[in-house]
């Protein structure tokens, strides 16, 4: 990380041009969970991340980075099965 007098020079834009080096390896150590962790749409930016909280049907409650509750459907649940016999043509 450059020294704090190298960044001086961007005046109060130098916290956010890097991250510390505390920040930087907690945001490589952990992982993407795929059962918990998923992306909600969001009106500034267009996706945030977010944790499920609770699955209540099709829905699911999670909580943003921003600190907000979202309730979305959920999209990746499969479908019922298909019957055999409505494939069958004469």
């Amino acid at each position: 990380m450059p020294a704090p007098a190298e960044l001086s020079e961007f005046g109060a834009a130098a916290p956010f041009l890097r991250r510390s080096e505390q920040e930087r390896l907690a945001a490589q150590t952990r992982p993407f969970d795929l059962k918990r962790d998923i992306f909600v749409p969001d009106e500034r930016e267009e996706f945030v991340k977010a944790t499920i909280v609770s699955r209540d049907g099709p829905t699911v409650t999670a909580h943003t980075e921003h600190g907000k509750v979202s309730r979305q459907r959920d999209r990746h649940r499969p479908g019922p099965k298909p019957s055999q016999w409505d494939r069958i043509r004469p």
